[in-house]
């Protein structure tokens, strides 16, 4: 076996890649999964409206949304390890300010800003570039589906040490124990790092443009699109207003807590499920279906008596649906375009997820506000996931149709 060059770090296995990946997703999914949970105390303690928690966590999503391009573009470009050393630091510091915060607008450019672009160099964009250059593209579902487990895994395991920290610390210092956890992604990173050996010589080179104009132009990049801003619109929706619905209906804060953590636990199941399913059958199908069955539980979940157990059972099935759209999603992108350009268009399509995030985020508290009740953002879920199924079923999963391109001349001595 030939040694990597001297100053190189030898090839990334599967093993490492998943394992380091999927750690790395564990702690920036699982600390951003409560946020949540601070709502109620922070807005108290700070005198501040919901709605001024909700759009500074709408302004996270959306700045997680357009800078995951451009930490796409970099990881592509130079691999992933710079990427997650800075987006690793920058979390830490956004927490440590949070905490800090002492005005709205000041909240808003830490938890919103800062942990937005953070949280763009730490989760799926990145991790998933890494795993399409190095798995075989028989394995590529199937991994994804693992690396979304972990964060799903994350979901359920941070959410009780949180609510635990804001109880026996307050909410302050659970913050900052937050930022020292946020740290262990600079160590993980190093398991990231690609021997320029990893960087693929493409028969086909496209210059970012040529590769934008084509993702856009193509019908099946826009149908996913779509389908992804409705996903970041329902699951950032629940995930940060659904503790305050349930103690507002007279439910203790401890239902809320126990249901987030059930949402990250099926999800470990859902998306693992979903993975392995997009080695099998049509990844559309899969999309279809998972949107369907959203909606169904939204309705249902509005339709009985609101009980503890009605709250379990729903917090259940939406883990199973959770994040379960990622690996199929991101296995599509692949499938169709390939892994040059992979994880800058994975950050495309996850900016129309994050901005469906913002409008969920920040309609919840908006109309919340005018109307004190979040009624019409749970219907409006439901329509949208309704429209989801629709737009998925006529992706093509097929790889796109390209003209060769001339590889460059060498030129003479």
């Amino acid at each position: 076996m030939n040694s990597p060059p001297k100053g190189q770090p030898a090839p990334l296995s599967m093993f490492q890649v998943l394992l380091c990946g999927a750690m790395i997703v564990t702690v920036s999914m699982g600390i951003r999964h409560g946020f949540g949970l601070w709502l109620q105390p922070i807005t108290m303690d700070r005198g501040w409206t919901r709605e001024t928690f909700a759009f500074a966590l709408a302004i996270q999503n959306i700045s997680w949304g357009i800078a995951g391009p451009f930490a796409g573009m970099l990881a592509d470009r130079f691999g992933p390890f710079r990427v997650l050393i800075v987006g690793g630091i920058l979390y830490a510091l956004g927490l440590v300010l949070m905490a800090l915060s002492t005005s709205g607008l000041a909240f808003t450019g830490s938890a919103g800003l800062l942990i937005g672009i953070a949280q763009s160099g730490t989760t799926y964009a990145v991790i998933y570039g890494v795993i399409g250059r190095n798995v075989a593209p028989e394995k590529r579902s199937w991994a994804m589906g693992v690396a979304a487990a972990a964060g799903s895994f994350g979901q359920f395991l941070m959410v009780p040490v949180e609510n635990w920290l804001i109880v026996s610390t307050g909410w302050q210092n659970a913050l900052f124990a937050l930022a020292c956890m946020a740290l262990i992604i600079l160590p993980l990173a190093f398991g990231l790092r690609e021997p320029l050996s990893a960087r693929p010589v493409h028969a086909h080179h496209q210059s970012i443009g040529q590769a934008l104009r084509e993702a856009f132009g193509y019908r099946s990049f826009q149908l996913l699109m779509a389908g992804y801003f409705v996903c970041g619109f329902q699951v950032v929706f629940i995930g940060v207003h659904m503790p305050s619905y349930l103690k507002d209906n007279g439910l203790s804060p401890q239902v809320a807590t126990y249901a987030l953590a059930l949402i990250g636990l099926f999800n470990v199941f859902g998306t693992y499920a979903a993975g392995s399913l997009g080695q099998r059958m049509p990844k559309r199908y899969i999309l279809s279906t998972i949107y369907s069955l959203r909606s169904v539980a939204i309705v249902t979940f509005l339709t009985v008596p609101l009980t503890p157990m009605s709250v379990y059972i729903f917090s259940a099935a939406m883990g199973v649906l959770w994040l379960s759209t990622v690996p199929p999603t991101n296995a599509l992108m692949v499938q169709i375009f390939g892994i040059q350009h992979m994880s800058m268009l994975g950050g495309f399509v996850f900016l129309s997820h994050q901005v469906g995030s913002f409008m969920g985020v920040w309609l919840g508290g908006k109309l919340y506000d005018a109307s004190g009740s979040y009624n019409v953002v749970w219907w409006l879920a439901v329509g949208l996931g309704v429209m989801a199924a629709l737009v998925n079923l006529p992706v093509r999963e097929g790889a796109i149709s390209r003209t060769p391109l001339p590889l460059p001349q060498s030129q003479p001595a």
